[in-house]
């Protein structure tokens, strides 16, 4: 079963490349459909439009949290939860100092 409270998504200029390709060919080219012809659903899902919402989504939040200071994967973490708001991040403790 899918784990629906992650975010999956890509910057949206990898994604359009590969799915420009697939929309070309008609087939899929990756996953468990490889190699079947791409139904009307799937066509439209290639087209880009509701995917970039997600896509939009995430890179937002990705931003955001590096404007915070979280690492690159701190923030990539958060990018692909939903529904949470950016959390404070952790300091990172100086050794050395008491």
């Amino acid at each position: 079963m899918a784990d629906n409270k992650i975010r999956k998504w890509f910057s949206p200029k990898k994604r359009a490349k590969g799915y420009a390709e697939e929309r070309k060919k008609g087939i899929h080219e990756r996953g468990p459909n490889k190699d079947q012809p791409l139904d009307d659903y799937n066509k439209g899902l290639r087209s880009g439009y509701m995917l970039a919402q997600s896509d939009n989504a995430g890179l937002y939040r990705y931003k955001k949290a590096m404007e915070a200071g979280f690492t690159k994967e701190q923030a990539e973490a958060y990018s692909r939860e939903k529904g949470t708001k950016l959390p404070e991040p952790e300091k990172a403790e100086k050794k050395g100092k008491k």
